[in-house]
């Protein structure tokens, strides 16, 4: 006879995808998710960063593109490690907390962030809030008012 209290299938912990980048908007969206959810168990936490791959025509060879291309990866997984760090002292365990980065070609960074939010079966997506003037935001779009519109079967935490 079993109990309700027995945990035969136990329950699944909530994935929280946080997309970061080297501003301070990203740094306070790391330490709300720390802050909030650090010591706590059944959350898991993925860090994305997406690089931004410039223009074809910005680079003169295919060799400079690849040395670019290098740089911009160790940059990145060093302050997504950096990111990490603050998670796991915040109380995370070591195997609650990834990384990840990737390089876009063309898409919105808001597609890329619902692409792995999606493929990675995440229940929430977290993004720092840039302040943008209302030309700036006419004229290149708020990658989290496109969260928040475009984002299905998850929670979106926009972080001031």
């Amino acid at each position: 006879m079993s109990s309700d209290c027995d945990n035969e299938n136990p329950v699944k912990d909530k994935h929280l995808l946080v997309a970061v980048d080297q501003t301070d908007y990203s740094k306070r969206a790391v330490l709300y998710v720390a802050d909030f959810l650090g010591g706590f168990p059944g959350f898991r936490v993925t860090l994305l960063s997406i690089i931004p791959e410039p223009e074809e025509d910005f680079f003169d060879t295919e060799a400079e593109k690849v040395a670019w291309t290098g740089r911009k990866r160790e940059e990145t997984n060093k302050m997504l490690e950096n990111y990490r760090q603050v998670l796991l002292q915040s109380g995370f365990p070591e195997d609650k907390v990834r990384i990840r980065s990737c390089v876009n070609e063309v898409k919105a960074l808001s597609d890329v962030i619902l692409e792995s939010q999606c493929g990675l079966s995440c229940c929430t997506v977290v993004v720092g809030r840039r302040h943008k003037t209302k030309a700036e935001e006419f004229l290149f779009g708020s990658t989290s008012s496109r969260l928040i519109h475009e984002a299905k079967g998850c929670a979106v935490w926009v972080v001031e």
